[in-house]
């Protein structure tokens, strides 16, 4: 038997979450959903469950360097995802990681709060963010409140427009924007990608009913895979918003809070044809 060695290989930065929805579970399940190995650092504990975060524990940076590390000598990587980092030293650390492979695609969650609003980070890390991981990102997937958010200091006075937002985020030196819709007050979501030349696409998705968990996770990851499937960027983002759209469509509610995306939709439609 012919073994497959063309596999892409994708390595997440992720907190664990013991819900399955979020976190380093939702990007393993996304990314192998859509075709991809998926390497993982883990880089905080949380208890959480579908309604909140409770508490969350960084690991200790060391452990984190020597994770990727050990699995970047061993396997090349088509793409770096990056979600909660948990601490400002752990910023700093993975800023460092990845500044080594400036060839190699990097999609950042700016993981700032729960889906409660629970803070996952502090003013000190969005800075961090903002100064070490953001200029090397490709493309970086913010919510509006999130884009608000990591600009805030940024703003000189002009008003917070998405578009603003999204200028200010180029300015860093990042590649691409894309800030999603879901928190605004619109009948449709309106995803939106940025360049410094200005709004490349915008895709409007009929708004859900319904609260998810792991929604930005499930994005984010999926862009990582259909980049490392070398997709050009807007047919990449495109895709991965239609898988996710997909995953959020079928999603189930195991709990008393959020709504799960099932990342293995399309395997259950094959079952009831």
């Amino acid at each position: 038997m012919t073994k497959n060695t063309s596999l892409p290989v994708v390595l997440t930065f992720a907190a664990s979450d013991p819900t399955g929805g979020a976190g380093m579970q939702a990007d393993i399940l996304t990314l192998t959903s859509m075709g991809c190995h998926a390497l993982s650092v883990l880089t905080a504990v949380t208890v959480q469950d579908t309604v909140g975060v409770e508490d969350y524990f960084p690991l200790d940076t060391d452990w984190i360097v020597d994770q990727a590390r050990c699995v970047l000598e061993d396997m090349p990587v088509a793409a770096f995802k990056v979600g909660m980092l948990g601490s400002l030293e752990a910023i700093a650390a993975v800023a460092a990681i990845v500044a080594d492979y400036p060839d190699v695609p990097l999609i950042l969650d700016p993981v700032l709060t729960s889906g409660r609003g629970d803070a996952l980070s502090t003013d000190d890390m969005r800075a961090a963010m903002m100064d070490m991981l953001i200029p090397q990102t490709t493309i970086i997937t913010p919510n509006s409140v999130e884009a608000r958010r990591l600009v805030e200091d940024e703003l000189d006075g002009e008003e917070d427009t998405l578009d603003v937002c999204a200028r200010l985020l180029l300015a860093t030196g990042c590649e691409y924007v894309l800030i999603t819709g879901t928190h605004e007050g619109t009948s449709e979501v309106i995803n939106t990608l940025y360049d410094t030349t200005g709004v490349l696409c915008a895709d409007a998705w009929a708004r859900l009913a319904g609260s998810y968990h792991g929604s930005g996770c499930t994005l984010a990851s999926a862009i990582a895979a259909t980049l490392a499937h070398n997709m050009p960027i807007a047919e990449a983002v495109r895709e991965a918003q239609a898988f996710t759209y997909e995953s959020l469509r079928a999603g189930f509610r195991p709990g008393m809070g959020q709504y799960i995306p099932d990342r293995l939709f399309w395997a259950r439609d094959g079952d009831k044809s």
